[in-house]
């Protein structure tokens, strides 16, 4: 199993999914009986009943605003909203902030946030020194990375953010075998040893993560004698995806569910088609179910030819919050969503907004299946029922709208 870090990589697909959705009804109970948060979410919920991913799916989407709004909320009583099963004491051994401010707690458990596994499919191993440059400030990001390099078995050097100059010295000085931290700061780093004269040569690979990591940059970055690699992670659910060697996507972690859904709703799409990923974790600690991360990626057909045989995603893709103002008023996909459901014959919708300063125009845009006569006409009353605002209907053919992942699209020169 060398090519791989455990077995649970080249598990059987159906395999798989049976494992992931017998653990599903525990991690439920344990969100009902130890978050009370999801005690209320979850309410009249069973959790023997939640096996299956249509099971799945009609349990509520928790976003990100609500996870902070809930926090606000409880904040003298319980700084984490009712979403962490764990308390302050021996297990919960760390606690950090995100901007807003959200308070995540960190568990007791070896590799903790799961980067080990992406890690290794970065090519680090046992016994390698690890120079993380993620944030030890505050957020939990150089965290993450440690804690998935100690699991490994690195050596951790916690260089963080800043100080350039020092931090070439130490690689120079120490010279780890790899970097873990954002692309743009290992580029800078490069950058400062080309102008210091110096050279980097056991820096040989990179884990990144943090923002786009474009094919330029990567380029850029191996012509210079580092193989970077990226993966997917948030400060509430760890790692969700990771890349291989083969450079096809990002393969899904082992311990999350995740389902890709039309923003604004919590419905899931067909494969491929662009939406937002909706993460469920099997972390008791911190057990998260449906949890929408805001981001935007699809799932790609086949396997990774590394032979990892879990899904694969294409990878950031955006941002599914497309909510936008109109003559005043908000507008929202959920909005555009709860329109296209009164509708069978509707398959995919997206409003494009237009026009100037005190001249917006909506135009909700159909893809249909047999449209009956006069069905632009009831579109068009429940965009005014639904928005409060008036709206022209476009019933185009079906596959001519954009595969993006947008529900709203703004094109305003003046917003």
């Amino acid at each position: 199993m060398s090519d791989f870090y455990d077995a649970l990589e080249v598990r059987d697909p159906e395999e798989r999914e049976r494992d992931l959705f017998a653990a599903l009804p525990k991690q439920v109970l344990q969100a009902q009986t130890a978050a009370p948060a999801f005690a209320r979410l979850l309410d009249g919920v069973k959790p023997a009943d939640i096996t299956t991913r249509d099971a799945l799916a009609k349990l509520p989407v928790t976003r990100k605003s609500e996870l902070l709004a809930q926090q606000k909320e409880r904040r003298t009583s319980d700084p984490f909203g009712g979403f962490s099963a764990i308390r302050f004491g021996s297990r919960m051994t760390r606690v950090f902030a995100s901007p807003g401010t959200i308070y995540e707690p960190e568990g007791e458990a070896r590799d903790y946030w799961r980067t080990a596994r992406a890690l290794f499919a970065a090519g680090f191993r046992g016994g390698d020194l690890v120079h993380n440059c993620f944030s030890y400030h505050m957020t939990p990001a150089g965290s993450i990375m440690e804690s998935g390099a100690r699991a490994l078995g690195c050596t951790v050097f916690a260089g963080g953010t800043g100080q350039t100059e020092q931090q070439v010295e130490a690689i120079v000085d120490l010279k780890p075998a790899g970097y873990a931290g954002t692309p743009s700061f290992l580029k800078i780093i490069i950058e400062k040893a080309a102008e210091k004269g110096v050279a980097l040569p056991s820096l040989t690979k990179a884990l990144v993560s943090g923002e786009a990591f474009p094919p330029s940059l990567r380029d850029w970055i191996a012509e210079r004698g580092v193989t970077g690699t990226q993966c997917y992670a948030t400060a509430d659910l760890g790692l969700i995806a990771y890349e291989t060697s083969a450079r096809e996507g990002l393969v899904l972690d082992e311990g999350v569910i995740v389902e890709i859904v039309r923003p604004g709703t919590g419905d899931p799409v067909p494969e491929g088609e662009v939406g937002e990923i909706v993460v469920t974790t099997l972390n008791p600690d911190y057990p998260l179910i449906r949890f929408g991360t805001g981001d935007l990626s699809a799932v790609l057909p086949g396997q990774c030819p590394t032979g990892r045989t879990n899904k694969r995603i294409k990878g950031w893709l955006g941002r599914a919050d497309q909510t936008t103002k109109v003559r005043g008023m908000f507008v929202h996909p959920g909005q555009v969503a709860e329109i296209a459901r009164r509708f069978p014959e509707v398959r995919r919708a997206r409003l494009v907004v237009e026009g100037e300063m005190a001249d917006d125009r909506m135009t909700l845009k159909l893809e249909c299946a047999n449209a009956p006569e006069g069905l632009s006409e009831r579109i068009g009353e429940a965009i005014r029922e639904v928005t409060k605002l008036r709206g022209n209907v476009e019933l185009v053919s079906q596959g001519s709208l954009p595969n993006d992942g947008k529900v709203i699209e703004d094109l305003r020169s003046y917003r």
